[in-house]
């Protein structure tokens, strides 16, 4: 669905004699350090993540599968960050050319909905897994999500690849901006289709994922009534906790972004936007963006969550990678040594 792509590109255009980045001078600071930060998380934490999973490929689960696809979804994200970084610091101007700035476009919106079109099967999962886990078991098959991910980046793919035909680059005010302008008075339909992207793309997923948790948190008090023991049970607080944190991240990365975007739909569809309202608005963007794109570093927290051997593996990789330098360090010191004499 070609929709939901063009969320963040939305125009603060529609008139062109209004400036909006009137906070050129503070973002160019403030941007680059966030993404910078961002950049280093995601980049290590999900490597981390991807590296820790492919040394047990053989113990793949079905909520395995789904989170090194998110994994991979914030890794491709991250290799995008180095190009925004250098955007920021030159105050909205984009020197890398048309093409890379499309292709940081498709990487920015694939990774907000695979993002959410993942988090919101490991909720499923985890329902199936804790509701019914005698019922629906073709569903929890590893092939079965496989073959879901796969559905997932391939809608994605439909949903993001129109990027790579539409203008990003508009040059303003002896700038090239990328991702920035989206005129508003193209099409009259816009609103409504932006609207139904986020109907879609967020709300859609947010109330699959809330009845998940509701569903999972009522069997849970069902059960600990009838059976104290599994009321302690650590599998199903660690499927509790899942949901607990993807609902977390939800709200925390994605629900800024998307309230931005519907109700400044809903205003221009009763009233054209003033200058005031289009530079508020932008500012909105901007910062619920940097949120949004915030989730790449939580995301290998879900992992820490759904895993219960991803904590054992991760320490027993520190340990092996200090022991060998430990090791290495006292092999080189008799050499120095002997060296010196």
């Amino acid at each position: 669905m070609q929709t939901s792509a063009p969320l963040a590109t939305v125009s603060m255009n529609s008139n062109l004699t209004c400036d909006v980045f009137t906070y050129k001078e503070v973002a160019h600071i403030i941007f680059p350090i966030f993404y910078t930060v961002v950049f280093v998380i995601s980049l290590l934490g999900n490597s981390l993540v991807l590296f820790i999973t492919c040394q047990s490929r053989k113990k793949l689960n079905t909520t395995s599968v789904y989170l090194v696809n998110l994994a991979v979804s914030d890794a491709l994200f991250t290799l995008a960050l180095p190009g925004r970084i250098t955007y920021y610091i030159r105050e909205f101007d984009w020197p890398f050319g048309e093409a890379l700035c499309r292709v940081t476009a498709v990487l920015f919106y694939s990774n907000t909905y695979a993002g959410i079109a993942f988090m919101t099967c490991i909720s499923l999962d985890r329902y199936l897994a804790m509701v019914h886990p005698h019922r629906y078991r073709g569903l929890r098959k590893v092939q079965t999500a496989r073959r879901v991910c796969c559905l997932v980046w391939a809608i994605v793919f439909l949903e993001t690849a129109p990027l790579l035909c539409r203008q990003m680059v508009q040059k303003t005010q002896g700038r090239h901006t990328c991702m920035e302008y989206f005129n508003l008075n193209a099409s009259p339909m816009l609103p409504y289709l932006l609207l139904l992207a986020c109907g879609v793309g967020f709300c859609f997923p947010l109330g699959l994922i809330l009845f998940c948790y509701s569903r999972i948190s009522l069997k849970l008090s069902r059960t600990a009534r009838h059976n104290s023991v599994m009321d302690r049970s650590g599998r199903s607080n660690r499927a509790k906790s899942i949901i607990l944190v993807i609902l977390g991240t939800f709200l925390v990365c994605f629900s800024p972004y998307h309230i931005t975007i519907i109700q400044f739909m809903v205003r221009n569809l009763l009233a054209t936007p003033s200058c005031d309202d289009l530079k508020a608005f932008k500012m909105a963007l901007q910062v619920t963006v940097s949120l949004m794109n915030l989730n790449c570093c939580l995301d290998p927290v879900i992992y820490f969550f759904a895993i219960k051997t991803y904590k054992r593996r991760v320490v027993s990789f520190f340990k092996l990678r200090l022991s060998t330098m430990a090791t290495s360090n006292l092999k080189s010191e008799p050499e120095n040594s002997s060296s010196n004499t």
